[in-house]
């Protein structure tokens, strides 16, 4: 269960607040893997930030029983003074895992990845694919019950992303997923449902193709590309 109950998220700037949610209440449904979409700036990357815990409503709450990933593709959640391998055992740490499974987790983060000596260097020497590869492997080390995802899945070549999906595949067989995405075919391929996010507002459509045409209908240059 994930609910938003009387959200509201605003952030301060020159014109005074800029709203991005007010009062805005909604349930996700269960069991179901979610695309989120919208127009840039309509809130979907606030959205992930704010179910994922990294940021936090001015009022109202998120509501949930589940165990929820951080949000895998946002620029934000290492420290870039550390390296990948630092910042994974911190992680780590975090999750309470501790000696051997610590162990097993990194290996399995540092093998995901493949990025060679630069899991030893701090972050702020990685480009952002490199820190996308490590976010997404240190997301799937662990067991969530939903995996937030954005825009992440067409990192890499094209064996990285048949890894990745493998991998991906295998957690959604226990777990769901809130996916960010601009590619339509991603959000036919692995959701059961869209949330169209816009205004403010967010709409659940159980039929995808429905929600696909909602977007399409702000986006007009999309429509070709998505067809």
């Amino acid at each position: 269960m994930i609910e938003l109950r009387n959200l509201t998220k605003w952030y301060p700037s020159t014109m005074g607040r800029r709203y991005v949610f007010r009062n805005l209440s909604f349930s996700f449904p269960d069991g179901a893997n979610v695309g989120l979409i919208g127009r840039n700036g309509a809130g979907k990357s606030t959205l992930m930030r704010l179910l994922g815990g990294i940021d936090s409503p001015n009022e109202g709450a998120v509501v949930s029983n589940a165990n929820i990933s951080w949000p895998v593709g946002l620029g934000g959640g290492f420290q870039a003074s550390l390296s990948a391998r630092q910042n994974a055992q911190f992680v780590c740490r975090i999750y309470g895992a501790t000696g051997a499974e610590m162990r097993r987790k990194i290996a399995f983060v540092e093998s995901f990845a493949e990025i060679g000596e630069y899991f030893d260097l701090p972050v702020r020497s990685y480009s952002s694919g490199m820190r996308s590869r490590v976010s997404f492997g240190l997301s799937m080390a662990f067991d969530f019950d939903y995996y937030l995802i954005d825009e992440v899945m067409a990192v890499g070549d094209a064996q990285f992303k048949a890894k990745s999906q493998t991998v991906l595949a295998e957690r959604l067989a226990r777990a769901n997923l809130i996916l960010v995405s601009h590619s339509m075919t991603d959000i036919r391929k692995y959701c059961d449902v869209v949330v169209h996010v816009d205004k403010g507002t967010a709409t659940l459509y159980k039929d995808v193709s429905k929600g696909i045409q909602a977007y399409m209908q702000d986006h007009p240059r999309r429509k070709q590309r998505a067809a």
